[in-house]
């Protein structure tokens, strides 16, 4: 990130694409939604943190690939995008949308339940916006946002 930005400021057109936590479409299978998946699946429960209204933000994976070409054609040298598309899913909405799936309950379980990176994912919120990106490119998310991907049922297969 910072090589980009100095190469920016050096006068090589340069501009950073921030993802968030879910990038998510069919086809999916490494990403934090398939582990939650799979957690679920063993413990027999769809398990969040606390009160599970700690936020998730994602994107669908095609609305960043059109980001990503937006931000080669035109986004100006140095700047900093990001790919949003949901901004704040509550992690309850995610586990309560598997447990749909899953036929199994979606409820609160302690933190020590998850492994060390799915314990800070689940417990940090962690809201972000794209309206400046939309704004600076006329970018729009248009594709599904992850809790209708995850009732679509892409990542059960």
């Amino acid at each position: 990130m910072r090589a980009a930005l100095a190469a920016a400021e050096a006068g090589v057109r340069t501009s950073l694409v921030m993802l968030p936590r879910s990038v998510h479409g069919q086809g999916e299978r490494h990403g934090f939604v398939p582990q939650l998946i799979a957690t679920a699946r063993a413990k027999g429960v769809c398990g969040y943190i606390g009160d599970g209204a700690s936020r998730w933000p994602a994107v669908h994976v095609k609305d960043a690939a059109a980001l990503y070409g937006l931000a080669g054609e035109h986004a100006p040298a140095g700047s900093v995008l990001n790919a949003v598309g949901d901004e704040g899913v509550p992690v309850r909405e995610i586990a309560e949308a598997i447990g749909r799936h899953l036929d199994l309950p979606a409820r609160s379980l302690p933190a020590e339940e998850f492994d060390g990176m799915l314990m800070r994912l689940l417990s940090t919120d962690m809201p972000a916006s794209s309206t400046i990106t939309q704004q600076l490119l006329g970018w729009k998310p248009t594709h599904a946002g992850l809790i209708e991907d995850i009732e679509q049922g892409h990542y059960f297969v």
